[in-house]
């Protein structure tokens, strides 16, 4: 199995839930995401890398 990496900026936060613009393909819009599963300390225009189904600031 193949897991592919993925580079996001936060557009904006409302509230328990963000919404991710990918960085590394710009054209496959947004998507929201529950803030639980993002790390505590995000704030909009946060950088997060998705990798092995988890999030991390970079």
């Amino acid at each position: 199995m193949i897991l592919e990496t993925m580079f996001y900026v936060v557009t904006k936060i409302d509230g328990d839930y963000a919404h991710l613009k990918r960085t590394d393909a710009p054209s496959d819009g947004e998507k929201l995401v529950a803030r639980a599963l993002l790390p505590a300390e995000i704030v909009e225009g946060s950088r997060l890398k998705y990798e092995m189904l988890g999030y991390e600031i970079i």
